[in-house]
């Protein structure tokens, strides 16, 4: 795991906390990115070694979560996408580039379209582009659509910190050679609490209302607004290793992006985890975070 800095910038009820990878050249371009519902700015820890100081990269935990899970509510996508445009304005970045993974895509894609000015072009990693919610589910049903047994996970409690990194070497995505130094620290960021019942950072309040408001209008309609171009990198597998991903051919034809500034490339051989913290996936998100924000700068 490369250094970092810990920074926190003042958004509404406390302050937002964010973990700072700077480049080797002071001058470099800065990148911020956002990761998914229940996790934490050190799923992008992968990235930022792939990166290799090119340029900064500033990774938020966002609200209800790790260094920010004492920020009160309301929560949502929208809530998020405002925070994210208070920490650009606080870093004093001019059209920065965002990414994000998961839920983190949908966010970027929301800050983009209601804080223009701030952002530039836009990486959506396995997310962003979403479908309406079939009718006949429950919020809670819906939920579990949506991340499964990751909600569960919430609501548990672990002995130690050797009992939760046992947890997740257990899940189907990070079997094998998907476990790093990086994915432990990442997992162990979001345990907190005393032993032997420690517990997730995640606000299950945060978690669950922003699981349902990514069917909201506003941000199911947000990809179809962007004021900057967007690539969406999506993973050839899904949330538990499985063949079928979050996004397929067939999917992508059904949400019809002919009419959008989003272009969708594949990337094999990675699933919806991997793509943000493996070798392969890391690396293609990287360079092009790089190429992006050297256009800008």
């Amino acid at each position: 795991m490369i250094p970092y800095e810990e920074i926190e910038v003042p958004v509404r009820g406390g302050d937002l906390t964010a973990v700072r990878w700077p480049a080797d050249d002071p001058d470099a371009p800065a990148v911020i990115a956002l990761h998914g519902i229940t996790a934490n700015a050190l799923s992008w820890g992968a990235v930022a070694r792939q990166l290799a100081g090119r340029v900064t990269l500033v990774a938020p935990d966002l609200r209800g979560r790790a260094g920010s899970s004492a920020l009160p509510g309301p929560y949502g996508i929208a809530t998020h996408a405002d925070d994210v445009a208070a920490l650009q304005a606080a870093l004093g970045l001019d059209r920065v580039v965002l990414a994000g993974h998961s839920m983190g895509a949908f966010v970027a894609a929301l800050a983009a379209v209601r804080h223009p000015a701030g952002f530039g072009p836009l990486l959506l990693v396995d997310g962003g582009i979403g479908f309406p919610a079939p009718t006949h589910l429950s919020p809670d049903e819906l939920m579990t659509a949506v991340i499964g047994p990751a909600m569960d996970r919430l609501s548990m409690t672990f002995a130690d910190r050797s009992a939760y990194r046992a947890f997740w070497q257990a899940h189907p995505a990070f079997a094998g050679a998907a476990w790093s130094d990086e994915v432990d620290a990442y997992i162990q960021r979001d345990l907190t609490g005393d032993e032997p019942a420690m517990h997730s950072t995640c606000r299950i309040e945060a978690v669950r209302t922003d699981g349902i408001g990514l069917f909201d209008e506003e941000v199911l309609t947000a990809v179809r607004k962007l004021p900057a171009g967007a690539t969406l990198l999506w993973a050839a597998r899904g949330l538990m290793d499985e063949e079928q991903g979050l996004y397929d051919e067939r999917r992508l034809a059904a949400a019809d992006l002919g009419g959008t500034r989003v272009e969708p490339v594949a990337v094999k051989d990675v699933n919806h985890y991997t793509v943000l913290t493996g070798e392969r996936g890391s690396r293609e998100i990287a360079d092009r975070l790089v190429a992006y924000a050297r256009q800008g700068s």
